[in-house]
């Protein structure tokens, strides 16, 4: 907003404070020229605000900025005008310089810009005279065209194949939490691992546009989404690789072409930087892409940079190289090389191409790459901004639709576009941060993940709870609105993401149900920050140590509550008070650090796993060592003669002549072998690797595997060299497989694949595999579905896998083209794995299970004996969780619930009414019930029998207990009438009610009526001369309290002496004690205190 009235020279303020999103805001209503500009044609008008936009000084003459801006929008097509703006120009600065008063307003009439303003209205007010209306105005460059101009600039013009985004949650990548960059997919070229026969192996140029995520782990965005114009948690990272193909020169050339040719970005607004070379890593500077890059820019414009910003690093090690970024000045007709890499939102990185052509191993030591990549990667986002002339990522057109629905349901007006302390309220910080979320969570569900308490789940789960509490915190919006934003996210982006539109309904369901959740507990937090936190007012404390949230508060919130820390710091900072952070990360630290030790206690490896990267790959493959050939881990029962080709340790490979001796923890490399290597959720084999003797081929010595791993098509066998025994490159060894544990995982393996048919027959079609894990102990399988299974569901699974058994279905395994497989009907692939071409299908029967499988398999499904399904559960929000067992394991599972059926039977058989502890039996049996392992289904049933029983046991002791306390009051009567007629002011029986409290105010009713100035204390056992739980209760009347025997002093002196404890008044006053072994000693007490207190007689 520009006053004409101001007199300041030049004042430099913040961009975003002169940022306006609307036109009418801008206050040029007053000034002379209004009447000039009002009419002005959109595209002129947006050159005018867009240069105010971008502009650090403010000109006091509003005429010379128009002038300026003008001059800018025709420089091209009328240069001979240029100098006369010019000079208005430079006269004006000069004339703001020296003090002297601006050109006037009116002087713009005699300027040419005035001519041209004027002409370009003529034009435009006839068009839109001939149309009738005004025309909306079109992008020229919208999200989806500049998303499918990039990919097919790379398909058409450079061979280059289109490999589809890989899912945001990368499910077969347990060390990522989400795909953070492009490159994801690609790890295994890059490390040399990608399995031979798949499409990663025969890879030589990608391109694509990677759903990215980055909330979590080393790359995480999400503390400051909201807060500026650039920040996402979801964004797409368009990508063009090369793997061995094309290196340098080729990549800065198609990124020149693209950008300046294509895409049609004005060249003198771009900087390219190159890595300048580290003295510290030994690497000297990038001249080579320095050099191509002074084809096209100035050497002023061509930057040399450090590591941090121009060396990129997969992770500590790995594959990693300088790379080389592109930048765009938003302003222009500058030199803003001092700009580039310096945070300034006017000089952007756009493009970044990585040359990855090192290796670095684990003392940190840098190693050329046998085959070099290029791997480029450019936001989607910020093109968009750049291309649609926007200053915010938020601000182009694939939000807008976003906003607008989030406008509808907040009640705090629209999104203006305001940053920082100009952002009062923080109501756009709230509406960027909300918007972000949306995606992120919208393209997270639709790729298979769910809100959790752990891992990449709780991740998601805070950003829904932290988009919830900017919702109806911030925004006023109702519950249930965060919901609603998923079909807007699902229309802008299904297009190109087929599976938004597939998934939407599951999606919205668990948004929906997400938070409903979190806004019960939203206002526990609140409740729990005010009561518990913040300091009241005559708390003297207030200006010392209670200004700060303490670290385990914050940390509750945080853990129990499930308050983002974010929230937290912005209540104590509205409250004037700080987090402590410290204390916080250290609560959060010590929380990881316990996972971390869970963690590993569960994989219960022994000794340390030694693990192939890239650089051993390639050693390997220099070396002339073939990749394994492990085709022989189908045979059963053969001990496979194999040579070591090399031995790995964590020093590294052992060299020619040398030895692994006794006790050393080797990789053994071999040319083939029939030991399985852990894959597809199937552990790996077990079993020995015999060293034999050169001469007469005897067993020396063996190593004792304990892990079998695969690294690029290298089978690497992981174990100890045993006692007295050494082994060398070029032994002579026997695979020794143990076939006897192997037995026991290939029946669970093959049950997997019969229990998925059977849940989409019981469940239907849409139960997807989401995992599972075979070992020789149980199988686990992890599936989608919204609610548990029903008994009848878990019957229905559990007999289908045992039909199948019974059956002896024959299990066949065929190699075939993946086209040719995926065309079978029926078939099965899991959720996110790539596989091989050609792939391995397993078929059961003809067609009761068909899926692709690199496992190892029964022959028949007799072989798995019985099938048994102990236990159903919960993963995470839907996604369920069953384990089964197998042969042996299921034979004695079933002898188990055959056990206790005929337990429960015999429960059943018992009277009730003669069994006064049988709901006491009811309880220890199905205290063992819910320990043992057994059926699930039969479990169920069970359980609802046994509470059947129990119910009716509670129920006979009722009528038990009625009549005994019918009798008791009879007793009580006679008692009182006799201690009336003896004169007694007080007494004490032991009553036989079954410790029941109901049962004592009846007691007591007719105590008070029979004696109503009598006192009275009543003891009762549970069970007589059990030793267990007793009540004590008391009434006193007024005139003995006044003579000082309490109530209340009477239950609690009686019950001390065995351990229990009451309260009450001094009239009235009850109690109980856990277990009394001796009744008749606390009776004597009771006796003993009242006749203290009171004459009795």
């Amino acid at each position: 907003n520009v006053s004409p009235k101001s007199n300041i020279a030049e004042e430099r303020l913040h961009r975003h404070h002169m940022v306006s999103r609307d036109h009418n805001s801008c206050n040029l209503t007053r000034h002379p020229i209004a009447k000039l500009i009002e009419d002005t044609p959109p595209y002129i008008y947006s050159q005018l605000k867009q240069y105010i936009i971008r502009m650090r000084v403010i000109p006091c003459a509003l005429s010379t900025m128009l002038a300026w801006a003008c001059r800018l929008t025709f420089r091209s097509s009328s240069p001979s005008t240029s100098p006369v703006f010019a000079a208005a120009f430079t006269t004006s600065s000069r004339r703001r310089r020296h003090g002297v008063a601006p050109v006037p307003p009116s002087s713009l009439a005699s300027l040419p810009v005035a001519g041209l303003v004027h002409s370009h209205r003529r034009l435009w007010s006839s068009s839109k005279e001939a149309a009738g209306a005004e025309p909306a105005e079109e992008l020229a460059w919208p999200t989806d065209k500049i998303r499918s101009t990039f990919l097919d600039y790379f398909q058409s013009r450079h061979a280059h194949e289109f490999f589809p985004s890989s899912p945001s949650v990368p499910l077969n990548d347990p060390s990522l939490l989400f795909a953070n960059a492009g490159m994801n997919q690609f790890k295994p070229i890059f490390l040399g691992r990608a399995p031979p026969n798949t499409p990663l192996a025969s890879l030589t140029k990608a391109v694509n546009s990677q759903k990215c995520i980055r909330a979590g782990g080393k790359h995480n965005d999400l503390e400051d989404v909201g807060r500026d114009t650039y920040h996402h948690t979801f964004f797409e990272m368009m990508g063009s690789w090369s793997f061995g193909d094309y290196f340098k020169k080729e990549a800065i050339e198609y990124a020149w072409e693209l950008l300046t040719e294509v895409y049609g970005i004005e060249q003198g607004r771009l900087y390219a930087t190159y890595f300048g070379g580290d003295e510290a890593l030994g690497l000297e500077a990038d001249e080579e892409a320095r050099d191509f890059w002074l084809r096209f820019l100035p050497e002023e414009r061509v930057l040399a940079c450090g590591a941090k910003d121009n060396f990129w690093e997969m992770g500590d090690t790995g594959p990693c190289g300088p790379c080389s970024e592109i930048h765009y000045d938003r302003i222009g007709n500058r030199d803003a090389s001092s700009l580039v890499n310096a945070d300034d939102p006017d000089v952007i990185e756009i493009w970044n191409l990585v040359f990855i052509q090192f290796n670095r191993d684990e003392s940190g030591s840098l190693a050329s790459l046998p085959a070099k990549h290029v791997d480029t990667g450019m936001g989607l986002e910020r093109l968009c901004s750049l291309l649609q002339d926007k200053t915010s990522n938020y601000d182009i057109d694939a939000f807008q639709p976003i906003f607008r629905k989030m406008e509808s349901l907040a009640n705090v007006g629209p999104y203006e576009g305001k940053l920082g302390k100009e952002d009062e309220g923080l109501k756009d910080t709230a509406y960027r941060a909300v918007a972000d979320h949306a995606r992120t969570l919208t393209f997270a569900l639709a790729d298979g993940a769910v809100p959790d308490n752990d891992g990449r789940g709780y991740v998601l789960r805070r950003i829904l709870r932290r988009a919830t509490r900017y919702g109806q915190q911030i925004l006023k919006a109702e519950p249930g609105f965060f919901s609603q934003l998923v079909p807007v996210v699902v229309d802008t982006f299904g297009s190109f993401y087929p599976e938004l539109v597939e998934n939407q309904a599951n999606i919205i369901e668990i948004v929906r149900e997400e938070e409903e959740a979190f806004s019960a507990m939203l206002e526990r937090g609140i409740k729990y920050f005010e009561d518990e936190i913040i300091p009241s007012d005559n708390d003297e404390s207030h200006d010392n140590k209670n200004t700060v949230v303490p670290g385990d508060k914050a940390f509750f919130l945080y853990d129990t509550l499930g308050f983002p820390i974010d929230l937290t710091e912005l209540m104590a900072e509205e409250a004037g008070m700080k987090v402590d952070m410290k204390g916080f990360e250290a609560e959060m630290e010590g929380q990881k650090q316990r996972s971390r030790e869970a963690r590993l206690a569960a994989k219960g490896l022994g000794g340390e796993r030694l693990e192939l990267i890239a650089e051993q790959t390639a050693w390997l493959a220099d070396e002339g060592i073939a990749v394994t050939d492990d085709s022989f881990k189908y045979q059963w029962d053969e001990d496979v003669d194999a040579v070591v080709k090399a031995i790995f340790t964590s020093d590294g490979f052992l060299k020619d002549g040398e030895k692994a001796k006794e006790g050393d923890m080797v990789g053994i490399v071999l040319d083939k072998s029939s030991f399985y290597a852990e894959a597809g959720g199937q552990d790996p084999d077990l079993g020995t690797i015999a060293i034999l003797s050169a001469d007469d081929e005897k067993p020396s010595g063996q190593v004792v595997i304990n892990d079998v791993q695969v690294y690029g098509g290298y089978v690497l066998h992981t174990g100890i060299v045993s006692q007295g025994a050494s082994i060398s490159v070029g032994s002579p060894i026997k695979c020794q497989v143990d076939y006897a544990r192997r037995r026991d995982v290939a029946p669970n393996h093959s049950m997997t694949h019969v229990l998925n048919a059977a849940l989409r027959d019981v469940l239907g079609e849409t139960c997807d595999q989401r995992g599972s894990q075979c070992n020789d102990e149980k199988l686990r399988f992890d599936f989608s579905f919204k609610s548990a299974l029903s008994v009848d569901q878990l019957r229905d699974t559990e007999n289908y896998v045992r039909d199948t058994i019974e059956k002896k279905l024959p299990v066949t395994a065929k190699v075939m083209p993946l086209a040719e497989a995926k065309a079978i009907p029926g078939v099965r692939a899991m959720f996110g794995e790539v596989y091989p071409d050609p792939v391995r299908v397993v078929t059961v029967g003809e067609d009761a299970s068909v899926e692709f499988c690199g496992g190892t398999h029964i022959a028949n499904t007799e072989e798995a004996e019985a099938f048994v399904l102990t236990e159903e559960t919960a993963v995470a929000k839907g996604i369920r969780r069953i384990t089964a067992l197998t042969r042996g394991a299921a034979r004695k599972a079933i002898e188990g619930g055959a056990k206790f059926e005929k337990l429960t039977s015999e429960l059943e058989a018992l009277p009730a009414d003669e069994t006064p502890d049988l709901d006491k039996r009811a309880g220890a049996l199905r205290k063992d019930l819910d320990s043992g392992e057994f059926s699930a289904a039969l479990k169920s049933e069970l359980r609802a029998r046994i509470e059947a029983v129990q119910k009716k046991g509670i129920e006979a002791k009722k009528r038990l207990l009625a009549g005994r306390v019918d009798k008791c009051l009879n007793d009580v009567n006679a008692d009182v009438e006799k201690a009336l007629a003896e004169g007694k002011k007080a007494l004490v029986l032991n009553l036989d009610i079954g410790a029941d409290s109901k049962a004592s105010q009846k007691v007591i009713k007719a105590v008070q009526k029979l004696a109503p100035e009598m006192a009275f204390l009543g003891i009762s056992e549970e069970e007589a001369g059990s030793g267990g739980k007793i009540l004590c209760f008391a009434v006193v009347p007024d005139a003995l309290v006044k003579e000082g025997l309490k109530a209340n002093e009477w239950i609690k002196e009686v019950l001390d002496m065995c351990g229990g404890r009451g309260g009450g008044k001094p009239g009235s006053a009850q109690g109980q004690a856990p277990t009394c072994a001796d009744v008749d000693a606390v009776i004597a007490k009771a006796e003993s205190f009242v006749a203290n207190a009171v004459p009795v007689a």
